[in-house]
């Protein structure tokens, strides 16, 4: 025999229909006693496994959920897959991670993959909610819940995110009440909302506390990641001394890290000569070699309550009202941004 044992292989071996078999497998109380043992004694003899994916094909009740997120280099989407994978591990579904690399081509590749698999509903945090695979989806019977949005365009999918908004005010606001009137915002393109959001709360910062538009210098980069961030340290570093911004405040932590260290690297000193507010607060903020001033955000939560979501879409009736959860984002102060220190040089 060639390959895995297949129901006939079983129903040959046992010198029962195939029928049999599957009773056997789907409704074992249906079979005598003796049938079924005889029948389990050649799956075991075949090393015979069960074609899950094509029972719940038949069924049309998949155990597969799916979460598609932007970089799996950054920890931030990591907390909130295990927070999804926890819930969904409750509820009997096992959970398959899917990152895009901010790439509309690759995370519409996914989800084509997905709908092949016929999943139970896909966690996305996207890069383009208005892709025309991603919303196809819930016509074609997987549900949709947008991760890491706290709204959406038109309203028609359920969604759990953080008001970024507010969190930009929280970064830059901080820094304003340290002294610091002119401040950077770097990393990530403009394009993800994500990005954009918390921009616009660092302007908002910098209205309210009645300083000009211009002091808020913008060194966009095309990534997040720490990478992203030495670029911006070095760009940060080479502004005119008198132009240059004393604050900077990072879309994420990777980014923030990455300036730490070009900051570091050219005897900056955090936070005497540069404050320095991340964004996510993940494990490593913390630890860093100058303790990261962040805006956290509730990354498990996240993850946990949009597969609640996702488990309340996937049953839903008709009429079904979506649902838009929103966290409020905390600061968290740490040594990159008090001022009068001198951590290192």
């Amino acid at each position: 025999m060639h390959g895995p044992a297949g129901i006939k292989d079983v129903a040959a071996r046992a010198r029962v229909s195939v029928g049999t078999v599957s009773n056997v497998l789907n409704r074992p109380h249906l079979v005598r006693e003796e049938t079924r043992r005889r029948v389990e004694t050649a799956m075991a003899e075949l090393g015979f496994v069960r074609n899950e994916s094509a029972r719940q094909l038949r069924a049309g009740s998949s155990r597969l959920m799916a979460y598609v997120f932007l970089d799996a280099g950054n920890p931030y989407f990591t907390d909130v897959a295990r927070g999804a994978e926890t819930r969904c591990r409750e509820a009997g579904f096992a959970l398959v991670m899917c990152a895009s690399d901010g790439e509309p081509a690759r995370e519409d590749d996914y989800l084509s993959l997905l709908l092949e698999q016929r999943v139970r509903g896909v966690l996305v945090t996207t890069v383009d909610q208005s892709g025309a695979r991603l919303r196809s989806l819930p016509d074609l019977g997987i549900p949709v819940v947008l991760v890491d949005r706290g709204h959406t365009l038109d309203g028609n999918w359920c969604s759990v995110g953080v008001d970024d908004v507010h969190g930009g005010e929280l970064a830059a606001g901080h820094l304003i009440e340290q002294g610091h009137e002119r401040i950077a915002f770097a990393g990530g393109r403009l394009s993800l909302p994500q990005v954009a959001d918390r921009l616009t709360g660092a302007r908002v910062a910098l209205e309210r506390a009645g300083l000009p538009a211009d002091r808020l210098v913008v060194l966009e980069t095309d990534s997040t990641t720490v990478a992203a961030g030495r670029e911006a340290g070095q760009r940060l570093a080479g502004l005119p001394a008198r132009a240059r911004p004393t604050g900077l405040f990072c879309a994420n932590d990777l980014v923030a890290l990455g300036a730490l260290q070009e900051l570091i690297r050219q005897d900056a000193r955090v936070p005497d000569d540069v404050a320095l507010v991340g964004y996510d607060d993940i494990d490593f903020a913390a630890a860093a070699a100058v303790p990261l001033t962040s805006v956290r955000q509730p990354r498990q939560q996240l993850g946990r309550t949009a597969v609640e979501l996702l488990l309340r879409e996937a049953d839903a009736a008709p009429g079904h009202v979506h649902e838009h959860v929103q966290f409020m984002p905390e600061l968290v102060v740490r040594e990159s941004s008090r001022t009068g220190r001198h951590p290192t040089r």
